[in-house]
């Protein structure tokens, strides 16, 4: 007899099983993947790219290193990290925007043949590499979408080398009075509208929404990683917390 549960885990604004979150998820990026970086130009006008920045010089990757990229798709942050020399695993449960950071990658001369860059499918909850093999660890706007983001930080702190760093970039809560409101009209109404426009996709984008109203607050998030077994961890808001660096060692 199959065993049973009665869990569920929210999918933005709707509860559904853990195994529909993760298909329905997938189902999201899949739809999304050829379009994902012209609409992150679009939704952030052209923001997240120094959002991004400022993330890799926060890792202060060094050559030689080893870095798992986590959630890593298109490859936006694996190419930021790989021009400071270090070498960078990009994982993601989702092949078609492994796909697309591989054409990129090819597109600028960076690779497996020289070990620079090598692309795998890996579900965050469960990864396949050993313990203590990475020097860092990073996850941009990727935690809100795992399924069990508990599991997700515990294997990051596993395969983790002591005294190795973990990175995380994700949406948060606004706390500026103005602006919090003027994003939840702008989350709620037109960035579907801006989906079905740009992607032909208006669901997809209500779900990132969603998922980003969601997410935990930033102390809340602080103290998830602090149970994960992270020392020193450390919260770093941009924009009133429109966006935040989260930020822990493996002691």
């Amino acid at each position: 007899m199959s065993e049973t549960t009665d869990e569920t885990v929210s999918f933005g604004y709707t509860q559904v099983t853990p195994q529909e979150k993760t298909r329905k998820v997938g189902e999201v990026f899949s739809s999304v993947a050829r379009k994902y970086d012209i609409m992150n130009d679009a939704m952030s006008g052209g923001m997240h790219r120094l959002w991004k920045d400022r993330f890799v010089k926060r890792v202060k990757p060094q050559a030689g290193e080893q870095i798992l990229d986590m959630a890593g798709g298109t490859g936006d942050i694996a190419f930021r990290l790989a021009e400071r020399g270090a070498h960078i695993t990009v994982a993601d449960i989702n092949q078609d925007m492994l796909d697309v950071g591989a054409e990129r990658a090819l597109e600028r001369g960076l690779g497996e043949e020289d070990g620079t860059l090598v692309f795998t499918c890996q579900n965050a909850e469960t990864v396949s590499f050993p313990a203590n093999t990475f020097d860092a660890y990073t996850i941009a706007f990727g935690i809100r979408n795992v399924t069990h983001i508990d599991r997700a930080l515990a294997e990051a702190h596993r395969v983790l080398k002591p005294g190795g760093r973990f990175f995380c970039l994700e949406f948060s809560t606004v706390e500026w009075s103005g602006l919090r409101e003027a994003y939840d009209v702008y989350s709620e109404h037109l960035l579907p509208r801006m989906g079905q426009m740009i992607a032909g996709d208006a669901d997809s984008y209500r779900y990132l929404a969603e998922s980003i109203r969601k997410f935990p607050p930033m102390p809340a998030f602080e103290q998830t990683i602090r149970s994960a077994g992270f020392a020193n961890t450390r919260v770093e808001p941009i924009m009133g917390g429109l966006v935040a660096i989260h930020s822990g060692w493996k002691i």
